[in-house]
């Protein structure tokens, strides 16, 4: 224990300055001697003053320093969430590339499995900006009626088309299936849609021949392909100012205003020619059955292109691009680039539908039409 200091070691008292002069040190309680006292010639210590605390980001900074030099300190474990998600950050625009890749070479493929027809020498070269397409829907049955009980022959072109697009829009002028021209091939008059038993060739050249107007490119497409090409695109929306049906079509609308038709519905509604409104009650068949019948074919194509045209999902397209393969048949010179150009042209702007000018006459036992004169070359001339 340590005893108190003795009177001697007290500072004089009174006036003056007063000195203090330190005690010895006392020994510890476990019986150590008390520290030599300092000699005169030793250095005296210097006073350490305490250093300012150290701000909060210089603490955490030293500390994360600290823990990355420290020889024996592990580094923190890294987040597993954060790991992942950096490893999507590399991952997904090499993904992107795979798949634009995979697209378009699927794309690629599946146009190379498309029918070419070769019409070298009949085409008019594209001349300008305007580009005249014919589009030919051809009357080929099987897939609807394989044991052939319609008792449909031959080939035929149901439906033609000629699709005029320009920088500013596009066109489409339909040609009635019986309008009554002098057949390329065999110098004959007949039935325009007959040209086409002879083949595209002969088709084109009648077409052009007869109207004289440019045919730049052709395609054509098979009945089973229209139904593929409505269901792949989720359906086709027509406006219905009534119920409506046909019996020898298959058409069956039960109710008027917009009605989205699958497939089969829209094959039957562009094939109707005995087009029967049910109004107020009563039935009544559309008296001008043929242009009635160009007038839907327009509707319906027109509403389709355009679907397909502003559909941005590449899936979509490519069952679009399927279901159209296997009977799309285009000439040998419409290349890859220049097809996706106009199935996006059409998607961009809606076609403009033009009435050809025609009138009816007898030629025999034939009820045909021909063109009514000078009408018909005014609007022949937006198509030169």
């Amino acid at each position: 224990m340590a005893l108190p200091p003795s009177s001697d070691n007290q500072p004089p008292k009174g006036p003056g300055k007063q000195f203090f002069v330190p005690s010895p040190s006392a020994p510890s309680a476990k019986g150590q001697q008390p520290a030599p006292p300092r000699s005169a010639t030793q250095t005296p210590r210097k006073q350490t003053v305490p250093a300012a605390p150290a701000s909060r980001s210089t603490q955490v900074s030293k500390k994360s320093s600290a823990a990355r030099s420290s020889p024996g300190t592990k580094n923190a474990p890294t987040p597993k969430k954060s790991r992942t998600g950096l490893r999507w950050i590399i991952l997904l625009p090499v993904l992107v590339v795979v798949a634009l890749f995979g697209l378009l070479f699927k794309s690629y493929s599946t146009y190379n499995k498309i029918q070419r027809v070769d019409l070298a020498g009949v085409l008019d070269p594209v001349s300008g900006d305007s580009t005249n397409y014919l589009l030919v829907g051809s009357d080929s049955r099987e897939a609807f009626d394989p044991e052939g009980s319609s008792g449909v022959t031959g080939r035929r072109s149901d439906t033609l088309i000629v699709l005029r697009t320009t920088p500013t829009g596009s066109s489409m002028m339909s040609i009635p299936r019986d309008l009554w021209v002098t057949i390329a091939s065999t110098s004959k008059q007949g039935r325009i849609n007959g040209a086409y038993n002879d083949g595209p060739a002969n088709l084109v050249r009648t077409v052009q021949q007869n109207l004289n107007i440019p045919i730049n490119h052709y395609m054509e497409v098979g009945f089973g392909s229209f139904a593929g090409l409505v269901d792949a695109i989720g359906g086709v929306t027509i406006e219905f100012a009534n119920p409506a049906f046909d019996d020898k079509s298959g058409l069956v609308v039960d109710t008027a205003g917009p009605v989205t038709l699958d497939g089969t519905q829209a094959l039957a509604y562009a094939r109707s020619r005995n087009y029967t409104e049910v109004i107020d009650g009563r039935e009544v068949t559309e008296p001008t059955a043929d242009l009635g019948r160009q007038q839907r074919q327009q509707q319906f194509l027109r509403t389709a292109l355009k679907e397909v045209g502003a559909t941005r999902n590449p899936l979509t397209l490519l069952r679009v691009a399927d279901s159209m393969s296997s009977e799309l048949i285009i000439d040998s010179d419409l290349g890859f680039s220049e097809a996706l150009r106009f199935v996006r042209k059409l998607g961009s702007s809606d076609p403009a539908t033009v009435v050809l000018p025609t009138e009816g006459v007898r030629k025999g036992k034939a009820a045909v039409l021909v063109l009514l004169e000078p009408e018909a070359q005014v609007v022949l001339q937006e198509f030169r």
